[in-house]
Protein backbone atom coordinates (compact mmCIF):
# COMPACT_ATOMS: atom_id res chain seq x y z
CA UNK A 1 0.00 0.00 0.00
CA UNK A 2 1.18 3.38 -0.71
CA UNK A 3 0.45 5.73 1.97
CA UNK A 4 0.95 9.77 2.10
CA UNK A 5 4.01 10.21 4.68
CA UNK A 6 4.81 13.94 3.72
CA UNK A 7 3.37 17.04 2.33
CA UNK A 8 5.18 20.33 1.18
CA UNK A 9 4.39 23.59 -0.29
CA UNK A 10 7.01 26.21 -1.34
CA UNK A 11 4.86 29.49 -1.15
CA UNK A 12 8.20 31.74 -2.08
CA UNK A 13 9.41 30.25 -4.98
CA UNK A 14 12.58 28.85 -4.64
CA UNK A 15 12.77 29.70 -1.16
CA UNK A 16 12.44 27.19 2.05
CA UNK A 17 9.87 24.97 2.03
CA UNK A 18 6.47 24.71 4.51
CA UNK A 19 5.76 20.82 5.95
CA UNK A 20 2.22 20.20 6.70
CA UNK A 21 0.32 17.83 8.12
CA UNK A 22 -2.67 18.60 5.25
CA UNK A 23 -2.87 20.25 2.19
CA UNK A 24 -6.01 22.30 0.42
CA UNK A 25 -5.95 21.23 -3.32
CA UNK A 26 -6.93 24.05 -5.37
CA UNK A 27 -7.24 24.68 -9.40
CA UNK A 28 -3.34 24.93 -9.60
CA UNK A 29 -1.85 22.79 -7.05
CA UNK A 30 -1.59 23.22 -3.42
CA UNK A 31 -3.00 26.18 -1.94
CA UNK A 32 -0.32 29.07 -1.28
CA UNK A 33 2.19 26.94 -3.06
CA UNK A 34 4.70 28.89 -5.44
CA UNK A 35 2.15 32.18 -5.58
CA UNK A 36 4.63 34.35 -4.57
CA UNK A 37 8.33 34.94 -6.10
CA UNK A 38 11.34 36.68 -6.47
CA UNK A 39 12.26 38.92 -9.85
CA UNK A 40 14.83 41.03 -10.68
CA UNK A 41 14.50 44.09 -12.35
CA UNK A 42 13.81 43.33 -15.38
CA UNK A 43 11.17 41.08 -13.85
CA UNK A 44 12.70 37.58 -14.72
CA UNK A 45 11.91 34.96 -11.84
CA UNK A 46 15.47 34.23 -9.95
CA UNK A 47 16.23 30.59 -8.36
CA UNK A 48 18.59 29.00 -5.94
CA UNK A 49 20.26 28.11 -9.12
CA UNK A 50 21.92 31.84 -9.48
CA UNK A 51 21.53 32.56 -5.74
CA UNK A 52 22.04 29.16 -3.94
CA UNK A 53 21.64 31.77 -0.78
CA UNK A 54 18.07 31.91 -1.25
CA UNK A 55 17.67 28.03 0.41
CA UNK A 56 18.74 29.96 3.82
CA UNK A 57 15.28 31.94 3.98
CA UNK A 58 12.45 29.90 5.59
CA UNK A 59 8.91 30.43 4.96
CA UNK A 60 5.98 29.37 7.23
CA UNK A 61 2.43 29.73 7.01
CA UNK A 62 0.97 32.56 9.89
CA UNK A 63 -2.86 33.43 10.52
CA UNK A 64 -2.60 36.44 8.13
CA UNK A 65 -0.28 35.54 5.77
CA UNK A 66 3.63 34.67 4.90
CA UNK A 67 6.26 34.73 7.59
CA UNK A 68 10.29 34.66 6.49
CA UNK A 69 13.29 34.00 8.74
CA UNK A 70 16.74 33.87 7.70
CA UNK A 71 18.07 30.58 9.07
CA UNK A 72 21.38 31.68 10.50
CA UNK A 73 20.50 34.90 11.15
CA UNK A 74 17.26 34.99 12.55
CA UNK A 75 16.00 38.29 10.43
CA UNK A 76 12.31 37.89 9.60
CA UNK A 77 10.08 39.28 7.99
CA UNK A 78 5.90 38.74 7.76
CA UNK A 79 4.08 39.29 4.48
CA UNK A 80 0.06 39.70 4.39
CA UNK A 81 -1.67 37.39 1.88
CA UNK A 82 -3.13 40.61 -0.10
CA UNK A 83 -0.27 42.31 -1.19
CA UNK A 84 -0.33 46.41 -0.08
CA UNK A 85 0.10 47.69 -3.88
CA UNK A 86 -1.84 46.98 -7.09
CA UNK A 87 1.16 47.75 -9.56
CA UNK A 88 1.39 44.88 -12.03
CA UNK A 89 3.56 43.48 -14.49
CA UNK A 90 4.22 40.52 -16.91
CA UNK A 91 6.92 38.38 -15.42
CA UNK A 92 8.99 35.91 -17.15
CA UNK A 93 9.19 32.30 -15.92
CA UNK A 94 11.71 30.09 -18.26
CA UNK A 95 9.96 30.78 -21.64
CA UNK A 96 6.54 31.98 -20.25
CA UNK A 97 5.18 35.44 -19.22
CA UNK A 98 2.18 35.56 -16.96
CA UNK A 99 0.72 38.56 -15.05
CA UNK A 100 2.07 39.25 -11.52
CA UNK A 101 1.37 42.22 -8.87
CA UNK A 102 3.74 43.57 -6.96
CA UNK A 103 3.86 42.79 -2.69
CA UNK A 104 5.27 46.24 -1.50
CA UNK A 105 8.26 48.08 -1.04
CA UNK A 106 9.18 47.13 2.79
CA UNK A 107 9.06 43.21 0.62
CA UNK A 108 11.41 44.38 -2.01
CA UNK A 109 13.91 46.62 0.94
CA UNK A 110 14.09 43.18 2.91
CA UNK A 111 15.07 40.61 -0.11
CA UNK A 112 17.14 42.33 -1.52
CA UNK A 113 19.49 43.30 1.98
CA UNK A 114 19.04 39.30 2.62
CA UNK A 115 20.25 38.66 -0.86
CA UNK A 116 22.55 41.42 -1.32
CA UNK A 117 20.98 41.36 -4.67
CA UNK A 118 18.06 44.21 -6.39
CA UNK A 119 14.95 42.39 -6.48
CA UNK A 120 11.01 42.34 -5.86
CA UNK A 121 8.48 39.96 -4.50
CA UNK A 122 5.55 39.47 -6.58
CA UNK A 123 1.93 37.43 -6.25
CA UNK A 124 0.21 35.48 -8.61
CA UNK A 125 -3.39 37.08 -7.92
CA UNK A 126 -5.99 34.43 -9.33
CA UNK A 127 -7.16 36.33 -12.37
CA UNK A 128 -3.68 35.01 -13.81
CA UNK A 129 -3.94 31.63 -15.61
CA UNK A 130 -0.53 30.41 -16.44
CA UNK A 131 -1.37 27.43 -18.28
CA UNK A 132 1.02 24.22 -17.94
CA UNK A 133 2.78 22.87 -20.54
CA UNK A 134 0.43 21.76 -23.93
CA UNK A 135 2.19 18.68 -24.66
CA UNK A 136 1.54 17.01 -21.62
CA UNK A 137 -1.72 18.82 -20.66
CA UNK A 138 -5.16 17.28 -20.74
CA UNK A 139 -7.73 19.15 -19.56
CA UNK A 140 -6.34 23.24 -20.07
CA UNK A 141 -4.66 23.04 -16.51
CA UNK A 142 -3.06 26.48 -15.11
CA UNK A 143 -0.12 25.90 -13.08
CA UNK A 144 0.94 28.59 -10.42
CA UNK A 145 4.57 29.86 -10.16
CA UNK A 146 6.26 26.56 -9.94
CA UNK A 147 8.49 25.63 -12.84
CA UNK A 148 6.20 23.28 -14.61
CA UNK A 149 4.13 21.71 -13.25
CA UNK A 150 1.40 21.58 -10.14
CA UNK A 151 2.38 18.50 -8.07
CA UNK A 152 6.11 16.49 -7.66
CA UNK A 153 5.52 13.34 -6.27
CA UNK A 154 8.45 11.22 -4.88
CA UNK A 155 8.34 8.23 -3.10
CA UNK A 156 10.26 7.52 0.51
CA UNK A 157 11.80 4.17 -1.29
CA UNK A 158 13.74 6.07 -4.07
CA UNK A 159 15.39 8.48 -1.65
CA UNK A 160 16.05 5.41 0.47
CA UNK A 161 17.43 3.91 -2.74
CA UNK A 162 19.82 6.83 -3.37
CA UNK A 163 21.36 7.13 -0.33
CA UNK A 164 22.08 3.56 0.40
CA UNK A 165 24.59 4.65 -2.60
CA UNK A 166 25.95 7.90 -1.06
CA UNK A 167 28.20 8.47 1.29
CA UNK A 168 26.37 10.91 3.44
CA UNK A 169 22.92 10.75 3.50
CA UNK A 170 20.61 13.61 1.90
CA UNK A 171 17.20 14.79 3.40
CA UNK A 172 13.97 14.92 1.27
CA UNK A 173 14.30 18.76 0.98
CA UNK A 174 16.82 18.49 -1.90
CA UNK A 175 14.28 17.57 -4.25
CA UNK A 176 11.46 19.42 -3.02
CA UNK A 177 8.61 17.59 -3.82
CA UNK A 178 4.75 18.16 -2.78
CA UNK A 179 3.79 15.00 -2.03
CA UNK A 180 6.02 11.94 -0.18
CA UNK A 181 4.71 8.66 -0.16
CA UNK A 182 5.97 5.36 1.87
CA UNK A 183 5.20 1.84 0.42
CA UNK A 184 6.24 -0.37 -3.24
CA UNK A 185 9.62 -0.38 -4.47
CA UNK A 186 12.30 2.11 -5.17
CA UNK A 187 10.84 4.52 -8.48
CA UNK A 188 7.56 3.09 -8.48
CA UNK A 189 6.78 6.71 -8.78
CA UNK A 190 8.12 6.50 -12.39
CA UNK A 191 5.00 4.17 -13.53
CA UNK A 192 2.22 5.74 -11.63
CA UNK A 193 -0.36 7.21 -14.89
CA UNK A 194 -3.97 7.45 -12.52
CA UNK A 195 -3.94 7.67 -9.01
CA UNK A 196 -6.54 9.08 -6.63
CA UNK A 197 -5.91 10.67 -3.32
CA UNK A 198 -9.09 11.24 -0.67
CA UNK A 199 -11.31 11.04 -4.15
CA UNK A 200 -8.72 13.68 -6.43
CA UNK A 201 -7.51 12.13 -9.26
CA UNK A 202 -3.93 12.60 -9.83
CA UNK A 203 -1.90 11.98 -13.57
CA UNK A 204 1.78 11.28 -13.82
CA UNK A 205 2.65 12.71 -17.07
CA UNK A 206 6.53 13.42 -16.95
CA UNK A 207 9.35 12.86 -15.28
CA UNK A 208 11.27 14.92 -13.33
CA UNK A 209 14.47 16.16 -14.56
CA UNK A 210 17.02 17.48 -11.75
CA UNK A 211 18.75 20.96 -11.83
CA UNK A 212 21.46 22.08 -9.66
CA UNK A 213 19.15 22.87 -6.87
CA UNK A 214 19.65 19.54 -5.60
CA UNK A 215 23.16 20.07 -5.28
CA UNK A 216 22.74 22.36 -2.43
CA UNK A 217 22.34 21.81 1.32
CA UNK A 218 18.92 23.94 2.03
CA UNK A 219 20.46 24.37 5.67
CA UNK A 220 23.32 26.52 4.94
CA UNK A 221 23.50 27.40 1.17
CA UNK A 222 26.50 24.85 0.53
CA UNK A 223 27.23 23.67 -2.68
CA UNK A 224 28.39 20.10 -3.51
CA UNK A 225 28.34 17.71 -6.16
CA UNK A 226 26.10 15.32 -5.39
CA UNK A 227 22.87 13.63 -5.42
CA UNK A 228 23.31 14.33 -8.89
CA UNK A 229 26.83 12.68 -10.13
CA UNK A 230 25.38 9.23 -8.25
CA UNK A 231 21.97 10.18 -9.91
CA UNK A 232 23.65 9.93 -13.28
CA UNK A 233 25.24 6.71 -12.86
CA UNK A 234 21.31 5.05 -13.43
CA UNK A 235 18.70 7.79 -13.42
CA UNK A 236 20.06 9.20 -16.71
CA UNK A 237 18.98 9.63 -19.90
CA UNK A 238 18.97 11.82 -23.11
CA UNK A 239 21.51 14.01 -20.95
CA UNK A 240 18.92 14.29 -18.47
CA UNK A 241 18.69 12.96 -14.56
CA UNK A 242 15.48 11.98 -13.52
CA UNK A 243 13.85 11.86 -9.77
CA UNK A 244 10.01 12.52 -9.28
CA UNK A 245 6.75 12.57 -11.61
CA UNK A 246 5.12 15.48 -11.82
CA UNK A 247 1.44 15.28 -11.65
CA UNK A 248 -1.57 17.13 -12.92
CA UNK A 249 -5.07 16.74 -10.97
CA UNK A 250 -8.36 16.42 -11.15
CA UNK A 251 -10.80 18.05 -8.44
CA UNK A 252 -10.22 19.79 -5.17
CA UNK A 253 -10.26 18.64 -1.99
CA UNK A 254 -7.88 18.16 0.93
CA UNK A 255 -4.88 15.47 0.84
CA UNK A 256 -3.73 14.49 4.48
CA UNK A 257 -0.57 12.54 5.60
CA UNK A 258 -2.02 8.95 6.17
CA UNK A 259 -4.35 8.84 3.17
CA UNK A 260 -3.91 6.21 1.09
CA UNK A 261 -2.58 6.98 -2.79
CA UNK A 262 -4.95 4.35 -4.46
CA UNK A 263 -3.20 2.97 -7.91
CA UNK A 264 -5.74 3.82 -10.78
CA UNK A 265 -3.39 2.78 -13.62
CA UNK A 266 0.01 2.16 -14.32
CA UNK A 267 2.59 3.27 -17.13
CA UNK A 268 6.37 1.83 -18.54
CA UNK A 269 8.63 4.33 -18.28
CA UNK A 270 11.88 4.15 -19.88
CA UNK A 271 13.66 4.02 -16.65
CA UNK A 272 12.12 1.67 -15.13
CA UNK A 273 10.03 -1.18 -15.94
CA UNK A 274 6.65 -2.57 -14.60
Amino acid sequence: MLTVSELFIYPIKSLGGTALSSATVTDRGFQYDRRWMLVDEQHNFITQRAFPEMALLQVSIAADGLSVQHKITGDAISIPFVPATNATAMAQIWNDTCLVQFVSDKANQWFSSMLSIPCRLVFMPDTSNRKVEEAYAFNNEINSLSDGYPFLLIGQPSLDDLNDRLTEPLPMNRFRPNIVFTGGRAFIEDCLKHVTINGINFYGVKLSSRCQITTINQDNGVIAKEPLKTLALYRRKNNNVYFGQNLLHQGKGIVQVGDEIIVQELQNNPLIVI
